[in-house]
């Protein structure tokens, strides 16, 4: 019955790469020189889909062809399916030279100042299997995006998956040795009156951060926003002035000495980290991995 189907009705895969290149170009000459065909192939591309799915795709206004309504919703669609075809080839190909290939999605932050520096321990340990690393931020569909593990920052709230709980979020305040000694600061409360940097999606955590070290009738605390940590991190090692970052993303800066922690006070916030997987599926290189990385912390 599917074959049926698709003999019928589903247009062969070239068929929808000139489809995808005329709707991106608006220019079945410029598809045309994008595939490597001739002009008359990407026209007769074009009428053999629309025979197929019995509606027009396209309508000629003057020398030039525009969508229609039914061939931009499609256009939209068929765009994101043949992206996701290129990297299940791509994974294929790169499973194919490892053994075994994961597919891997992290929050970027922490993917570059955490998970990639212990990659290489990962792969000596475990080295028939291969990573693939894929920047993501908000939950998503595992098994429809074809990713076999995720790591989640917040609470336990991913749908239909299966999420393991690897770490707690610690916020130090941390700065330069020169910008300590240039402004005096020698614990919490001098850093009162010095610059702080912000995160902007965290305005209280100053705040929070300075009565968790005791100081009583905390003021506003002026300094300069950032949106993302890492320009927190580079702004406090610059000296532009004191950071509150978590503890595991400046690892090496505190190791270095690059950056210094202020007083010993850490506030533990209500987010956490998690390892997330699809729900009922057995994976044992994800099994692998997921037990590496509960080792590390």
């Amino acid at each position: 019955m599917v074959d049926r189907f698709a003999r019928r009705f589903l247009p062969s895969f070239s068929v929808l790469r000139s489809f995808a290149s005329a709707a991106r170009h608006q220019s079945f000459t410029l598809a045309a020189e994008e595939l490597n065909l001739t002009q008359s192939a990407v026209s007769r591309h074009i009428r053999d889909m629309e025979t197929a799915l019995g509606f027009s795709l396209f309508r000629r206004v003057g020398r030039r062809v525009v969508l229609t309504p039914a061939g931009k919703n499609l256009a939209d669609a068929l765009e994101d399916d043949l992206s996701r075809i290129t990297q299940t080839l791509h994974r294929a190909i790169a499973a194919g030279m490892s053994g075994a290939t994961l597919n891997v999605a992290s929050l970027p932050t922490f993917a570059s100042r955490w998970l990639i520096p212990r990659l290489p321990g990962f792969e000596k340990a475990h080295p028939g299997i291969g990573i693939n690393l894929t920047a993501r931020i908000n939950p998503f569909d595992l098994a429809h995006e074809r990713f076999d593990v995720a790591i989640h920052f917040g609470r336990d709230n991913w749908p239909d998956a299966q999420l393991t709980k690897f770490c707690d979020e610690e916020m130090i305040a941390v700065a330069s040795p020169q910008f300590m000694e240039t402004n005096g600061v020698q614990g919490p409360a001098d850093l009162l009156n010095a610059q702080l940097l912000h995160l902007q999606s965290r305005p209280g955590a100053w705040g929070d951060w300075m009565h968790e070290a005791g100081l009583q009738d905390v003021p506003a605390l002026p300094g300069k926003q950032f949106d993302q940590f890492t320009m927190v991190i580079a702004g406090a090692a610059a000296g532009l002035g004191a950071g509150l970052v978590p503890a595991y993303l400046i690892e090496e800066e505190l190791r270095s000495g690059v950056l210094v922690q202020v007083g010993d006070t850490a506030l533990k916030t209500q987010n956490s980290y998690f390892i997330v997987r699809p729900l009922g599926v057995e994976n044992p290189s994800a099994d692998a991995f997921v037990s590496w990385i509960l080792a590390q912390v």
